[in-house]
């Protein structure tokens, strides 16, 4: 039976759980919620009896529902052994999953729809200050990520040897929100190169905004050329 994952877009935690689906192999049905129309249908009462937290992604197995992308993720990989998202070993299963919540837990949570909108609709921050906010704690979580991927012998084409996992799930939409930023990226070379080979492959492509079923424009976080 087909799952369902309520998403947007543009979401940059609904785009991890759109890849690792991919990653997977498993089938499902996008049901767009828009973020933005309406007030945000998020917070429509018909989408609050599902997810209180007004928020997406929402993944729906039959009866029952999962939201956080990292839970939705760690539910995939366990009722999925193969391929893998995750190591073998406990102390490198760790070290993923650390890297991963650098992003899901440090950088893009401060840099969330509804945190930005607090900044300018509530303490009245200006558009160019609450673009100064983001790229500040992108700048800060990607150098803190590139240090300690540049160094590890655990790294090649990917995080963790040659095959895309629970990392690269949330590095791939953290980066596209950088680039739609204009986050200058010469400073972080391993994660471009992590970002250009998960590029290649079809389960970040069809994961990516552009090829969203609810996608709005062109995509403006081109790949950039090796």
């Amino acid at each position: 039976m087909k799952t369902q994952l309520y998403s947007f877009w543009r979401s940059s935690a609904a785009f991890r759980v759109r890849i690792a689906l991919n990653l997977k192999g498993l089938n499902y049905e996008v049901i767009p919620v828009h973020l933005l129309k309406n007030g945000g249908e998020q917070n429509s009462l018909e989408y609050s009896k599902q997810n209180p937290n007004n928020l997406v992604p929402l993944y729906a197995d039959g009866a029952h529902t999962i939201h956080q992308s990292l839970a939705i993720m760690e539910y995939l990989e366990e009722i999925q052994a193969n391929p893998p998202l995750l190591p073998h070993s406990p102390i490198d299963r760790a070290w993923i999953r650390s890297l991963a919540m650098d992003i899901a837990v440090d950088i893009h949570p401060i840099g969330n729809l509804r945190v930005l909108r607090y900044l300018i609709k509530t303490l009245g921050v200006g558009a160019e200050d609450k673009d100064a906010w983001s790229r500040h704690w992108m700048r800060l979580g990607l150098s803190s990520l590139e240090k300690q991927l540049s160094s590890d012998s655990r790294v090649r084409r990917f995080s963790y040897g040659d095959r895309p996992g629970l990392f690269e799930a949330c590095l791939i939409p953290q980066i596209f929100n950088a680039l739609s930023a204009n986050l200058d990226m010469q400073a972080y070379p391993t994660l471009m190169s992590i970002f250009n080979e998960c590029m290649q492959l079809p389960a970040f492509i069809d994961a990516s905004w552009e090829n969203q079923i609810d996608a709005e424009g062109s995509n403006p976080a081109i790949p950039p050329k090796k």
